[in-house]
């Protein structure tokens, strides 16, 4: 049976597994549209930006005037001399023509950032500066706080799009309208919402589940394949919560490992432990949604290759790639985690601290839950979407190996093939 190979269009999948998908999709778009426009913020909350007084502006360097160094004094306890000298690129007076702002283009000076760790700024490098006016601090009224790097993300953004739609063609631009997507879920809702005083354990669900709706349909269309994906997901992305709660809870993990964390549990009292929760779903999903779309096309493709399949040779052909594909996800999922966090590796290696400490280090330990608890659900992933996939398919291939029917009955037999649907 499994050598009976077929080359022409895939079968149509069979009214029931049609109703049966409609059955569990239907409901749970409603579900999550209905908690995205309970949750959706409806007031937008402060989220830190620079006083009104401070003005942000763009200009560009038009030439620069370097000094000698100052040496700024030792730190309180701490012996003249020790302090790491400033770089002498970085002492000096910048003239810059302002690009932006009601003083557009007038030309100011201003003194370059110096100090230990300062940006260097040579002539013609456009730059982000702060006005101040004065009268409200006792500073110049102009800083050079940053380089602007607008254009150049924009080329690379241009370039990104480029190739994508090159090799994806209409599947590329349908891609990139998902990410736009995302991101405005993200932007316009997860965010927001957090700020707003929601549960971010809830907001972080509701998100997932509207980003992976929205951009897996509009990216690889209505089909039953997609649905199956989407199922499958959706039971991972469950079971890596659960596991999520009970993993944080074991460490005792509270969430705060660095300023930022601190600064929002102290300023806009967000729950940290469920900000972290949040974003290991979040960032499950992103992997997740790769290995459940690539389960259910191969359990299609392997099902319209050989239409004689049982369930469990489906199954089992299709777990061979998804073992494959999950052995090299996880070691992706390693690498980008370390690369991440290759600066705080770094200084713990300086520190020279024994390998136990490193590993029960709040920051460590955190970064370790956060990759076991995805993995697991990523590898649950595999046999999940495999079986749904493989039944739906079996399905199809049953209803479409039925006894062939009779001269007077083959023209409606063609109609129903071409409708796309079969009982």
């Amino acid at each position: 049976m499994g050598t009976n190979h077929s080359h022409g269009p895939a079968a149509p999948s069979s009214r029931g597994t049609v109703w049966a998908t409609l059955a569990v999709i239907v409901p749970l778009a409603l579900a999550t549209l209905t908690a995205l426009i309970w949750l959706w913020p409806t007031e937008r909350t402060s989220t830190g930006q620079p006083s009104a007084s401070l003005q942000q502006m763009t200009g560009t360097i038009t030439s620069i005037t370097l000094t000698p160094c100052i040496e700024e004094p030792p730190a309180d306890g701490q012996p003249r001399g020790q302090q790491p000298p400033a770089d002498p690129a970085t002492c000096g007076e910048a003239k810059v023509d302002l690009t932006s702002g009601p003083q557009a283009g007038q030309r100011i000076a201003t003194q370059l950032p110096s100090g230990p760790g300062a940006q260097i700024f040579t002539a013609g490098d456009d730059v982000v500066l702060i006005y101040t006016p004065k009268g409200i601090l006792d500073v110049p009224p102009y800083q050079i706080s940053d380089h602007d790097r607008s254009s150049p993300l924009g080329l690379l953004g241009a370039a990104f799009a480029l190739a994508v739609i090159a090799f994806g063609r209409w599947r590329g631009v349908t891609a990139l309208i998902g990410l736009a997507i995302t991101f405005v879920l993200l932007l316009m809702f997860v965010i927001p919402a957090i700020l707003a005083g929601q549960p971010p354990l809830l907001v972080a669900i509701v998100g997932s589940a509207a980003i992976m709706l929205t951009v897996l349909y509009l990216t690889h269309g209505f089909t039953i394949p997609t649905s199956m994906a989407v199922v499958g997901t959706l039971v991972s992305l469950s079971l890596t919560g659960a596991l999520s709660v009970a993993a944080i809870g074991l460490a005792d993990l509270n969430g705060i490992t660095d300023e930022s964390s601190f600064y929002l549990d102290m300023n806009y009292r967000i729950n940290t432990q469920g900000l972290l929760l949040a974003s290991i779903i979040i960032g499950s999903l992103g992997v997740l949604d790769d290995v459940t779309v690539t389960q259910a096309v191969t359990v299609t493709e392997l099902a319209h290759a050989n239409p004689g399949y049982t369930f469990a040779q489906l199954y089992r052909a299709a777990a061979r790639v998804g073992r494959a594909h999950i052995a090299s996800v996880i070691n992706t999922i390693i690498l980008a985690y370390a690369g991440a966090s290759l600066p705080l590796l770094l200084l713990i290696s300086v520190g020279d601290q024994p390998i136990g400490e490193v590993l029960t280090n709040p920051v460590i330990a955190q970064e370790i839950v956060r990759s076991v608890v995805g993995t697991i659900g990523l590898i649950a992933a595999v046999p999940i979407t495999t079986a749904l996939a493989a039944l739906a398919g079996t399905r199809r291939t049953t209803s479409d190996h039925q006894p062939p029917p009779t001269a007077r009955h083959r023209r409606p037999r063609n109609l129903l093939i071409d409708s796309g649907v079969t009982d």
